[in-house]
């Protein structure tokens, strides 16, 4: 595996802990803001809803940039709205920087596992993918606990300035790591295209030196005569970006992707909604005091970590396997711990293993998103990254309207519940239409 997928992963862990820390910082946000429990769970909505928005719209903004520049610019604007968000005095400052990270995030998740995925085999990709994706469930372990320690001691404010400076050294990395080539083709320096010769055919891949110097003759040459060397100030080929339409066309005609997106928002809107108001559950129904919340967190990003890793090793081997039966559970699991909250050995116990089913269904999901868009890998990413956030805006949404009605502190977990059924369905649904596609082309070739 290329170090750069690493540093990418690594860059994605700081943006991780700002997108998951106020789970440990709204009752502390909410106090010092002056506004009620549900607004400060909507810093988290507006994150995703950020994201939602500024996935394909940054994809498309960056698309033609060579990937390192588009990631340390999208990286410093991240960096510069967290400075922001520990200063202002605010609500509204502090959702409107909120919103504008979230962009900067997206666009930086868009081309960073577009970039990932070209710098490994195809093999490999759901490794690649899982690493990126890893960087999320290390969040979950160290720094969204981390998040809620400073919290705790030296008030929200600090755990901004934290993920401010944890982003540093990912800057810093990826000028030194990740290749600076200009997305447009599967090379494994970004993406760059082998040149074509005067006649517009490329050298075949594993060619020869001899072959890759000669290429093919152009108008006006003898074939088998050495030929005079082009200037060296003659400009080269770049490759050329596939344009907007063909890749949406690509994706809009994939099959099964659109479904696939549909699923994979409500797995993370279950995920966000719980998770967004685990704090005040743990708190004021399962009895624990606030000095148990980070451990509460650092469990439940372990058990993430796990759930990555096993959907980068076991699911592309059975794909839709793995993502029906972690769905199930999923769906098992929140009911359950909406059932036993106010039992706290339950509640510890059950946490972990929801982390663990919740991101390796999600990784699974963005994998196959990635192996259904083909060569749109760029809007693929920036797609899947927008329904990963579209059930990060819902979900903490519909947890608080939950609340608001009066249904209590369980309520958000079984909102999750639901959002689990809603996800078996449509992909149930998926699963059928695909059977049935399968059973007209039978039909159609007997025939």
């Amino acid at each position: 595996m290329p170090f750069a997928v690493y540093v990418l992963g690594l860059a994605v862990f700081a943006q991780g802990t700002s997108e998951f820390m106020l789970s440990g910082l709204v009752s502390a946000i909410a106090a010092d803001l002056d506004v009620s429990l549900s607004a400060a769970g909507l810093l988290t909505s507006a994150f995703a809803v950020g994201m939602v928005l500024g996935a394909p719209l940054m994809a498309l903004f960056s698309r033609t940039w060579p990937r390192r520049r588009a990631l340390l610019l999208f990286l410093a604007v991240f960096i510069a709205v967290h400075i922001v968000g520990a200063l202002t005095p605010g609500y509204g400052v502090l959702l409107a920087a909120r919103f504008v990270g979230a962009l900067a995030n997206a666009g930086f998740w868009a081309v960073a596992l577009a970039a990932a995925v070209s710098m490994v085999p195809d093999g490999l990709r759901g490794r690649a993918t899982a690493v990126v994706v890893g960087g999320v469930t290390i969040a979950c372990v160290v720094g969204v606990p981390a998040g809620a320690v400073l919290g705790e001691r030296w008030g929200w404010r600090a755990a901004f300035w934290a993920v401010a400076v944890v982003s540093l050294p990912a800057l810093w990395a990826i000028t030194r790591s990740v290749p600076g080539g200009v997305p447009g083709g599967r090379g494994r320096g970004g993406g760059t295209a082998p040149v074509a010769d005067a006649r517009g055919t490329a050298p075949a891949a594993g060619a020869g030196p001899e072959a890759r110097t000669r290429g093919t003759a152009s108008a006006g040459q003898v074939p088998g005569r050495a030929q005079a060397p082009a200037p060296a100030s003659a400009p080269t080929s770049a490759p050329v970006p596939t344009p907007v339409r063909d890749e949406l066309r690509l994706l809009l005609t994939a099959p099964h992707l659109l479904p696939t997106l549909l699923t994979m928002a409500l797995v993370q809107g279950a995920t966000f909604c719980a998770f967004s108001y685990l704090e005040p559950l743990l708190t004021r129904i399962t009895g624990l005091t606030i000095t148990w919340v980070p451990v509460a967190l650092a469990l439940f990003g372990a058990g993430a970590f796990l759930g990555v890793g096993a959907a980068g090793r076991y699911a592309e081997r059975r794909p839709t396997a793995f993502i029906a039966y972690g769905m199930t559970a999923l769906a098992l699991g929140w009911s359950t711990l909406a059932l036993t909250a106010g039992r706290p050995v339950a509640a510890l116990a059950l946490i972990p293993l929801l982390g663990m089913l919740a991101f390796g269904t999600g990784t699974a999901l963005i994998t196959r998103v990635l192996g259904l868009a083909g060569r749109s890998s760029t809007l693929a990413g920036a797609f899947g990254t927008s329904a990963f956030n579209l059930g990060a805006a819902v979900g903490p949404w519909a947890g608080g309207l939950a609340l608001e009605a009066g249904g209590g502190y369980r309520s958000p977990v079984w909102v999750s519940a639901a959002l689990m059924a809603l996800a078996l369905l449509t992909e149930g649904a998926r699963r059928l239409r695909r059977v049935r596609s399968r059973e007209r082309a039978s039909g159609s070739t007997a025939g």
